[in-house]
Order: structure tokens, then C-alpha cells, then sequence
């Protein structure tokens, strides 16, 4: 189950907003500042970077072919690639 992102109505962000400008603790950082710490920000865990060399797409396969290649574990979609690359490879 997916949770539900709730947006503050625009009001509720001008509140907020206004609220976090007048405190003294929450200074805004200036465009210099937030270039340095974009300079020093290292990429932590998750996802890594991909190739540029794949295009995303929708295909429409047997749910018995996604399943067999999602028991395989991790990695299954790079598998599914390297089996179709093999077969277009001929």
C-alpha cells in the first residue's frame, strides 16, 4: 500500500513559509551557500547512475516469464536484458 502524499493548500504554504523566514534559527542559505554544499554532497546508497545508454519502455510480456525472471533475485531486469541482447545478437 502506497501512502498518500498530502499538499498544503496555498495558504497553509504561505504560513509555513512565513513561519520558518521569521525564525532567527532558520536562516535561508544565500545561492553561494547552497552551491558549496552541492560541491561537497556525495551521492549516498540507492540506485546507482545508469549508462546513458538505455532507453526506458513499456513492454507487455506472460506474467510466467516475469515471474520466473523476478525468482531469479536482484538484478532480474539486467538479466532480461542480457537475454534479449542475446537474442537479437544472432
Amino acid at each position: 500500500m502506497s501512502k498518500k502524499l498530502i499538499r498544503p493548500t496555498d495558504e497553509e504554504d504561505l504560513l509555513i513559509t512565513a513561519a520558518a523566514s521569521n525564525d532567527a534559527d532558520n536562516v535561508p542559505l544565500t545561492d553561494d551557500e547552497w552551491n558549496r554544499v552541492r560541491a561537497t554532497v556525495k551521492r549516498g546508497p540507492g540506485r546507482p547512475m545508469g549508462s546513458g545508454t538505455k532507453a526506458q519502455v513499456t513492454l507487455r510480456l506472460d506474467v510466467e516469464v516475469i515471474e520466473a525472471l523476478r525468482a531469479t533475485g536482484t538484478g532480474w531486469q539486467t538479466r532480461a536484458n542480457d537475454i534479449l541482447r542475446k537474442g537479437v545478437h544472432r
